[in-house]
């Protein structure tokens, strides 16, 4: 069969449609955003708030103004609105609950010490005296968080200085032995499998770990629409060498087919009949965290485009800005946007535009100010302030 070649504006239109970029409906249901959601597998988690919660903005990116409260009802609500649970995905994600039986190899390889942090596994190992005790607390009490069970009685100190519950609680979630059951604020509650999780997903039949690893990779592949090897195992952090073999056997059955993309040096992969769009219509401010943009070599091979977290450089060496949304319009990426939402003064600050290269036309300056206009809505703040 003679390898697909795709030039790189097919192939960013793949990645595009692949990510849900596509004209916006009215009135986002949440049918809607439970098939965003499966489309895209995760939604990464994360504590920077400048304008609001890392999860909330893909949806908003690719659909409008949505109910974040209907969201929460998904991840956080009772069992029978349950659709999402929290795991190590690609980072600390949000997942769709199909696929929380192919992540359960994960928890296996945790317990044991593998793929957590490594003073994580070495609590795990030292303090099995502590992982029960605060098992069985999170049994007699959950859900709980982590400042609840604290005995520490000295003052913590710097980031990461976790007391021994809150490292007994990541190293159990890393396991699988409990999960997160609900959010107060942005702190974690904990609770058990069973309390947590619909019965009906835990009772499915666990897959070996080259079955779950598959099934990984295809959705990633249908997540990213066309993909090299590196941009297939980010996607859910699977190891090198777990990537390249299961590559291979998705290869060897048909299930993914290998492609190319001019100038592509690596070779890249695909599902079997895929549909190059001829146009991709989409106008969106992108989370810093969004997953059109989680593998950075690759934003820089399909879009020519250079994107840095700068939250944690001192603001002197910022070259951007502290929060900087990159501006999609139609196919390529034409600027970045510093941000943040000032609650007080009840105004969407917009600190600077940054244009890229080929400039904003006058299309493109009216999209954006609609793009900005709308997040201002969508948060509920009154003004929309440049230069702020």
């Amino acid at each position: 069969m003679p390898v697909l070649e795709l030039t790189p504006l097919q192939a960013r239109r793949v990645a595009l449609a692949a990510q849900g970029f596509a004209p916006r409906a009215r009135g986002v249901q949440p049918k809607h955003l439970l098939a965003m959601l499966e489309r895209l597998g995760a939604l990464q988690l994360d504590s920077v708030n400048a304008v609001v919660r890392s999860h909330y903005l893909p949806l908003f990116s690719r659909l409008g103004a949505y109910s974040r409260e209907a969201l929460d009802q998904l991840a956080w609500g009772n069992r029978r609105q349950q659709r999402l649970f929290e795991a190590w995905g690609h980072e600390a994600s949000l997942l769709p609950l199909s696929l929380q039986p192919l992540l359960r190899w994960r928890h296996a390889r945790a317990a044991q010490g593998e793929g957590i942090y490594q003073q994580l596994a070495r609590f795990g190992r030292e303090q099995p005296e502590v992982l029960s005790r605060v098992l069985d607390q999170v049994a007699s009490h959950g859900p709980v968080g982590a400042g609840a069970l604290n005995t520490r009685e000295e003052k913590a100190g710097p980031w990461w200085d976790w007391s021994q519950e809150k490292m007994a609680l990541e190293w159990l979630f890393a396991a699988g032995e409990v999960c997160v059951a609900s959010r107060r604020g942005f702190e974690r509650l904990y609770d058990l499998p069973e309390r947590v999780l619909p019965a009906q997903v835990l009772a499915q039949a666990t897959p070996t770990e080259a079955e779950a690893q598959r099934g990984l990779l295809l959705h990633a592949a249908g997540a990213l629409g066309v993909a090299t090897e590196k941009d297939l195992r980010d996607y859910f952090r699977l190891s090198p060498a777990d990537c390249k073999a299961r590559l291979a056997e998705l290869e060897e059955e048909g299930s993914l087919l290998r492609c190319s993309v001019r100038h592509w040096q690596p070779p890249a992969w695909c599902l079997p009949g895929l549909k190059v769009p001829r146009k991709v219509v989409a106008s969106a401010l992108l989370s810093p965290f969004d997953s059109l943009l989680w593998a950075r070599e690759r934003v820089e091979r399909l879009f020519e485009f250079r994107y840095r977290l700068e939250f944690y450089v001192p603001a002197a060496r910022r070259t951007y800005g502290y929060y900087v949304m990159p501006f999609l319009h139609g196919e390529r990426i034409e600027a970045r946007v510093d941000l943040r939402a000032d609650r007080a003064s009840d105004t969407l600050l917009v600190h600077a535009i940054h244009e890229e290269s080929v400039g904003l036309d006058a299309q493109a300056r009216d999209a954006l100010g609609q793009q900005l206009r709308a997040l201002a809505d969508w948060l509920g703040l009154t003004h929309l302030a440049l230069g702020g």
